[in-house]
């Protein structure tokens, strides 16, 4: 089970529904078109075809799935004194003593430059449950990460 903010379940829905409605349809065509061409074994546009048809294909199931196992999360019922998915957690590496702010996402929210990192993530998984002025460990390839939790905001 994931759990998605309503603005992410919102535009997997809407990529999922246009690729159904509007890039599935194209697709068959062109490759109707590819196909009425004749000998297929020679036929790049055919095979073009094909594969875009597969990729499609692929995609519409992928964004199915994860709409099928997941939840939007009610952001009031979420713990607003720990560290939980949709928080906006601002935190200081104690070795360097660098402050950093993140929004702690799901897996297929998680965009590094838009400051989202996911709680399956070394940092996330160690902020996750933590309290403003709590120490989390986070185990990345580098070494072990010491982060001091200064504020939390959802």
């Amino acid at each position: 089970m994931e759990y998605l903010s309503k603005e992410r379940y919102q535009e997997i829905s809407a990529e999922l529904n246009h690729l159904i409605s509007e890039v599935y349809p194209r697709v068959k065509e062109e490759l109707a078109e590819a196909s009425a061409q004749g000998d297929r074994s020679d036929n790049a546009g055919y095979r073009e075809a094909r594969r875009m048809q597969a990729k499609t294909i692929s995609r519409i199931r992928f964004l199915q799935k994860i709409l099928e196992h997941s939840r939007v999360i009610n952001p009031d019922a979420l713990p607003k004194d720990r560290v939980c998915l949709l928080s906006r957690v601002e935190f200081t590496n104690l070795s360097t003593n660098t402050r950093m702010k993140f929004e702690i996402v799901s897996p297929h929210e998680m965009d590094l430059e838009a400051g989202k990192i996911s709680l399956k993530s070394p940092i996330g998984a160690a902020l996750m449950g933590k309290k403003v002025g709590e120490i989390a460990e986070a185990q990345v390839p580098s070494g072990t990460l010491h982060l001091r939790i200064e504020s939390i905001a959802l």
